[in-house]
């Protein structure tokens, strides 16, 4: 049962890759996750040979050593004929877009997908990181809260203590595993503790709004596959500033 329910919490992670921040809400795509279903995290470059969008989600068909395949990536511009190159994924059969009306009999689901090959791409070690330090963000923490940089530094004394932080929304993946994920930035920190996960059952907030936050401290959760987060805030109150 226990393997059963990380291999669930995987899959969720995996799904976690919506582009949010559009000005239109994107119909949800299906999350009912079959059991049927491979992990793997090994480095591949592959060229566009086809491609579909819908919601949030940008379905290429690719070739890599003359066998073709079908991938699903956050949105994406690209064109016919480029090289993405990608190390993080989950296959999926008999997956069903809602949005397209169309059954995959295998997709493969990549969290990591970037423009040119594997050797012209170094990825990030911050597999817990949606994005960059943004330099542009600079808030004022809480004075009855911590810094998302405070949060990193004295995690182990706040393990299992409910806290405050303040931040930017940078990214948001609704109604996974019935919660809302949301990475937020305050400016504090370096690569790699710069961005703090929050889950919520609280209405997402934008991509772009301050919030508060406030949750449970939970430390160095590993979901495999690279999937590491050394600090979040579980069953989170979300205030919008």
């Amino acid at each position: 049962m226990r393997v059963l329910i990380s291999k669930l919490l995987f899959v969720s992670i995996i799904i976690l890759i919506t582009a949010c921040g559009e000005k239109e809400k994107p119909k949800v795509e299906n999350t009912n996750m079959p059991m049927d279903v491979t992990t793997s995290a090994a480095s591949h470059t592959v060229v566009v040979e086809e491609k579909m969008d819908a919601s949030n989600y940008t379905y290429l068909k690719v070739s890599e050593n003359n066998n073709s395949y079908w991938i699903a990536v956050p949105k994406m511009d690209v064109k016919l004929g480029e090289t993405i190159s990608y190390s993080k994924a989950m296959e999926m059969k008999n997956f069903k877009s809602e949005t397209l009306n169309r059954t995959f009999e295998s997709v493969l689901f990549v969290d990591d997908a970037r423009k040119g090959s594997i050797e012209q791409n170094t990825a990030s070690p911050h597999s817990n990181v949606a994005s960059g330090k943004d330099p542009s963000i600079k808030v004022e923490p809480l004075k009855d809260g911590y810094s998302i940089e405070s949060i990193y530094n004295k995690k182990s004394s706040l393990v299992n203590k409910v806290v405050k932080v303040k931040g930017v929304v940078v990214k948001i993946n609704e109604n996974i595993m019935g919660v809302n994920w949301i990475h937020i930035q305050d400016g504090t920190g370096k690569e790699g503790n710069h961005d703090l996960l929050i889950t919520t059952n609280d209405p997402s907030a934008k991509v772009g709004q301050t919030i508060i936050a406030e949750g449970k401290v939970v430390s160095d959760k590993d979901f495999g596959a690279g999937y590491f987060y050394p600090v979040l805030l579980e069953n989170s109150k979300i205030f919008i500033k």
